[in-house]
């Protein structure tokens, strides 16, 4: 049996506003896995959460930079919030932003590349910043997105600088024409995109064991009305329905206009939307919660009582 800490019953509280008891009972049922802890609280209707989401717990900035229908995103981790505004450190995310532009996304390969100005690698140019500022740093991940005609929109939410902040989107727009109007509506969806949370661009990106593991709670949410089984069944499809436009981009509510789909929108301004990216920074990192107290007890060789 796996232990049962405060720490992970705050956390599946955070997650699904379930009830402290509720959240240590589900934990105990399913020894610990937090994502079966979840999936018990929905089916036993205590948990409002339709979805997980990553605990945002790593500082750092997100940095964005556009050329010609292209345009890349990166995101770089430090220790502290501090280190996002020092001005060094704004520098290299905003030009490691730039070089991916015309390195790529390959994260290795973005180490690897020439620093600009520099004769020495990104790689290098970090170890020697971590030196400087004394944080440990990582580059984490990069994506880049170009459209052979149309644009590519990047939108950062309370950016910090232009490009730099903490919640970036990349938006490709294809289109023939009017890039100046698909810059502006890649703009807005992308704000969508910050506040909306989609998962998948469309009903087939969706993914398969994400689908399933929904249909499984549905379904047993529907089981419990007691209906035939063939009422179930189209209960669950209906509200399979209303999961992809909770978590699908194309199928959800514009946050703009708040009526229309986003995929209506896009095909009256004469677009096709064919990806997008929405980094936040952090996201998915879980950071180390340490009780300072204990720390400055065992330095000054104590324990703490």
């Amino acid at each position: 049996m796996a232990e049962i800490t405060a720490l992970m019953v705050r956390d599946l509280r955070e997650r699904t506003g379930a009830g402290m008891m509720d959240c240590k009972k589900a934990l105990v049922e399913n020894d610990g896995d937090m994502d079966a802890a979840i999936d018990w609280l929905r089916k036993k209707g205590l948990s409002a959460a339709a979805k997980k989401s990553g605990r945002v717990a790593a500082e750092g900035l997100v940095g964005t930079a556009s050329g010609p229908k292209r345009a890349a995103m990166v995101e770089v981790n430090a220790e502290t919030d501090f280190v996002a505004r020092n001005e060094s450190f704004q520098g290299f995310v905003a030009e490691v932003a730039g070089l991916a532009l015309s390195v790529g996304e390959d994260v290795e390969a973005l180490k690897a590349a020439t620093y600009p100005g520099t004769t020495h690698s990104v790689q290098d140019e970090l170890t020697r910043l971590i030196a400087t500022i004394g944080e440990n740093m990582t580059i984490r991940r990069a994506k880049v997105f170009s459209v052979p005609s149309g644009a590519v929109a990047t939108y950062m939410h309370n950016a910090v600088k232009p490009g730099l902040g903490k919640i970036g989107v990349l938006v490709a727009l294809e289109a023939e024409s009017e890039i100046e109007a698909m810059e502006t509506l890649g703009r807005q969806i992308g704000m969508h995109v910050a506040a909306a949370r989609p998962e998948a661009l469309d009903v087939d990106a969706v993914d398969p064991s994400a689908l399933t593991r929904e249909r499984a709670v549905l379904m047993e949410q529907a089981a419990a009305s007691g209906k035939p089984p063939a009422v179930i069944e189209k209960m669950v499809e209906g509200r399979i329905r209303k999961y992809y436009e909770e978590v699908v981009l194309l199928e959800q509510v514009f946050v703009v206009d708040g009526e229309s789909r986003v995929k209506e929108v896009v095909k009256k301004a004469g677009g096709k939307l064919t990806g997008f990216a929405r980094f936040q920074l952090g996201e998915g990192i879980q950071k180390e919660v340490s009780d300072f107290a204990a720390e400055v007890a065992a330095q000054a060789g104590v324990t703490k009582g």
